[in-house]
């Protein structure tokens, strides 16, 4: 496995499914249009919330989008994943990323994201626009046009698998059944002495959407997540058993592996998984780990992280750009490439810290598109 070590209340789900003027919102686009927003609080915890917006294309295809709106009760955006945000005041813009900027008519556009509340009140924004124009419900050429269903949060969600780079699979806890092979199967393991934080599966899912994307650049093809991207995984044990289960005190190399490798076995033996497994990309994150020795890598068909990568993906531990160029950077081993001899401003090279100002160059492109899991990029 090839190295690169990174230094460095439970929420009730809440959803809040707005349909209608005050509540989830239909707008036109560039063209006279309509579209209906999906505004979805899936989770909420003293402070802080997750939610995700899904917006519906119900007239004329559009090649760009711009969703604003105002929070009504102070809430601020920290984090979000699959657009870009400005927010001035209660005033927040949204536009979309590089891959999911097009809505073909009856086509949707969706994104997600962190933010604090008051712990008093969290309303739904009252209203949306869309590219300037106030969200109606309506298509003005078409009264005819129907609405989608809206997304809300499920104890039990399915695990459908999303079929592109765009960020419209969810972020939420555990998924019914095994998800479809030929996918990249995400797990976040919480031990049992760790609070849940809808932070860190929203965090993770953010990062793999980033990798997703940047692989779809990069080569024209991508991988496959999963709905939803994270399984959250309750670990049998608390965070010391992780960092010193089949531990040797005093081996730097055997403790550097010890709270990944104690997580892998873990899930491993929970999911009937196999190192490497045919089914599955794999990428396991642990909330647990020795300060500054804990590390982790990547390797043919796993990404193993410890918990300075989970807490970096929660937004908790600098810089968002140096854990998605960390993940590219694994996800490249567990696609098969080996470390760059020099840092040459690849990826695969301690340039990663640079993201996103590292690619892939030709031979490592080639390598990933013929290598063991080049059949799981479409």
């Amino acid at each position: 496995m090839r190295i690169l070590q990174h230094r460095s209340w439970t929420a009730g789900a809440i959803a809040l499914a707005v349909i209608g003027a005050g509540a989830a919102v239909t707008a036109p686009a560039q063209a006279a249009a309509g579209c209906q927003v999906a505004y979805t609080v899936s989770s909420q915890w003293p402070g802080g919330f997750g939610a995700s917006v899904a917006v519906t294309n119900l007239g004329s295809p559009v090649s760009s989008w711009t969703l604003s709106w105002a929070f009504t009760a102070g809430q601020t955006i920290t984090q979000l994943w699959s657009g870009s945000v400005t927010q001035s005041g209660a005033q927040v813009s949204v536009t979309n990323a590089a891959y999911n900027g097009a809505i073909s008519t009856g086509g949707s556009a969706s994104f997600g994201f962190n933010g604090t509340w008051n712990n008093s009140a969290n309303p739904a924004p009252a209203s949306f626009t869309l590219n300037g124009v106030a969200c109606t419900g309506s298509v003005s050429a078409s009264p005819s046009a129907s609405a989608s269903p809206t997304r809300t949060a499920s104890p039990s969600p399915s695990a459908s698998a999303s079929a592109s780079a765009s960020a419209s699979a969810s972020a939420t806890a555990t998924p019914s059944g095994p998800p479809p092979s030929k996918t990249v199967r995400v797990f976040w393991l919480k031990p049992t002495d760790v609070a849940f934080n809808q932070a860190y599966p929203n965090g993770i899912a953010s990062v793999m959407q980033e990798a997703q994307r940047f692989y779809k650049a990069q080569l024209g093809k991508t991988f496959t997540l999963n709905n939803p991207v994270v399984e959250t995984v309750d670990g049998l044990h608390d965070t010391s058993w992780y960092i010193n289960n089949n531990c040797t005190a005093t081996a730097a190399a055997d403790r550097y592996w010890c709270v990944v490798t104690n997580m892998q076995t873990e899930l491993q033996q929970r999911f009937g998984l196999g190192n490497p497994d045919s089914r599955w990309l794999i990428v396991a994150e642990v909330s647990a780990e020795e300060v500054n020795v804990s590390g982790g890598g990547g390797a043919p068909g796993w990404v193993l992280l410890s918990g300075h990568d989970a807490d970096g993906a929660a937004g908790i531990n600098g810089p968002m750009d140096r854990w998605y160029g960390g993940m590219v950077h694994e996800l490249g081993h567990a696609f098969g490439l080996p470390d760059a001899s020099s840092t040459d401003g690849t990826c695969m090279s301690a340039s990663l810290y640079d993201y996103p100002n590292c690619d892939f160059n030709q031979t490592q492109k080639n390598g990933i598109l013929t290598g063991p899991y080049a059949s799981f990029l479409s």
